[in-house]
């Protein structure tokens, strides 16, 4: 696992033009690292510029492997560290590749669920405006993981509190996070209710001509006011 979230993490921040990926896994390997948004929403934008490409088999047991054209990486761990054995030997190079290719073939296509983080970041602008999107992002950076839909700070909490700090309507942040598949209405209205217990935001109701009050989504006033500080005050 740690294999696979060090090489994504790289090519998610590598400046230069990426080289064709294909990354062949177990299930529980992919799922297990991919649980958490930020990393997730990064191998999706990788997957929606063509640039990888993941797959799932049940059949691996060698150690983890890089290979190029040219040359085969054996990963190994060294005092917490990752390292690796490197050989350009052309036949080791042709077999691996080889039954590399087979195993891919037979294996099946991983499906992805969050969206990729330049769609999140660009709709939020689109139907928000650029203060939105600017927090929602300050406080997707001041964070190294969202694992899971437990978590105190998921992208929903941080989406609902981004919208707060900015008085947005609950419908319009659920109907966004729906539509852009962060996650559903109904896990939009969970987690407001949550945050709300926790005493970290309240709504307010605004009429509507037709139809029961909207929800305006703010800060409990002394408790969230600096937007900077979310994460920790959040996780405090």
């Amino acid at each position: 696992m740690h294999v696979f979230e060090t090489l994504m993490l790289m090519a998610a921040e590598f400046d230069d033009e990426l080289p064709d990926l294909q990354v062949l896994a177990a299930p529980d390997v992919l799922k297990a690292s991919l649980e958490d948004f930020i990393l997730a929403s990064q191998v999706a934008d990788l997957i929606d510029q063509d640039t990888l490409e993941l797959q799932i088999t049940t059949d691996i047991t060698r150690s983890s492997l890089l290979v190029s054209d040219d040359e085969v990486v054996t990963v190994v761990t060294l005092d917490d560290e990752l390292t690796g054995l490197r050989s350009d030997d052309e036949e080791l190079v042709e077999n691996i590749w080889s039954s590399f290719s087979d195993d891919w073939e037979d294996g099946d296509t991983f499906s992805l669920r969050p969206p990729p983080l330049s769609r999140v970041q660009e709709t939020l602008g689109e139907e928000f405006g650029d203060e939105v999107q600017a927090d929602f992002m300050m406080v997707v950076d001041s964070v190294d993981t969202m694992p899971g839909e437990d978590d105190e700070l998921d992208e929903v909490a941080i989406a609902l509190l981004v919208a707060a700090n900015n008085e947005v309507l609950l419908y319009d942040i659920s109907k966004w996070g729906e539509d852009t598949g962060v996650a559903s209405k109904a896990t939009f209205s969970q987690t407001k209710t949550r945050l709300e217990d926790r005493g970290l935001i309240e709504t307010e109701k605004v009429p509507i001509e037709v139809g029961r009050p909207r929800l305006r989504l703010v800060l409990v006033p002394d408790n969230l006011e600096d937007i900077d500080m979310l994460a920790d005050q959040v996780t405090a």
